[in-house]
C-alpha cells in the first residue's frame, strides 16, 4: 500500500488475499531481478506455487505444522553427483508454500515481495550449493 494510505482501514476491505498467480507473478519478478550469474544459471530451476507443503513432505521433514514451511529445493544441485541430468529425472524446482508465506507476511512488517524474493532466493541457493551468508547478500543486494 502507498505510504499516504496507511492506517485507512476501508481501503483494505475489498482486497482479496493475494491469490497462487499473485505469488507466482512476485516470484517471476524475484527472478527476473536476480543478478547475474545466478539469474541465467537459475534458468533451468521451475518455480511452483502451492497453498501448502504435502502431507508427505510434512511427515519427511518432522514438520510440526504445515505453517513451518515456506519454501523446498527439489532436485540435484549443482554441488551434487548428476549435474548432468539423468533420463528419466526429475527438474529442479522451487516450490513456494502461499498460506505459510501469508501468515509470515501477517506478522512480520517484510512486504510480500521482499518475503517471496527471500524464501526463492534461499531455495535456489540451495541448488547451487551456497551458504546462508551467500544467500542473504544476494537478498539484501535485491531490496
Amino acid at each position: 500500500m502507498p505510504q499516504d494510505t496507511e492506517g485507512d482501514a476501508r481501503l483494505w476491505g475489498p482486497l482479496p488475499a493475494p491469490s497462487l498467480d499473485d505469488i507466482e507473478a512476485l516470484a517471476i519478478d524475484a527472478l527476473e531481478s536476480l543478478p547475474e550469474p545466478f539469474r541465467s544459471m537459475s534458468r533451468d530451476v521451475e518455480c511452483r506455487v502451492a497453498e501448502f507443503p504435502t502431507e508427505e513432505i510434512c511427515k519427511d521433514m518432522d514438520l510440526e505444522s504445515p505453517f513451518d514451511l515456506m519454501g523446498l529445493f527439489e532436485g540435484i544441485g549443482r554441488t551434487d553427483d548428476g549435474i548432468v541430468p539423468q533420463t528419466g529425472q526429475m527438474p529442479n524446482r522451487v516450490w513456494l508454500y502461499r498460506r505459510p508465506i501469508l501468515d509470515y507476511w501477517a506478522e512480520h512488517t517484510d512486504t510480500l515481495g521482499e518475503i517471496v524474493t527471500h524464501v526463492l532466493v534461499h531455495e535456489i541457493g540451495h541448488h547451487f550449493g551456497l551458504s546462508d551468508d551467500d544467500m542473504y547478500a544476494i537478498d539484501d543486494g535485491l531490496r
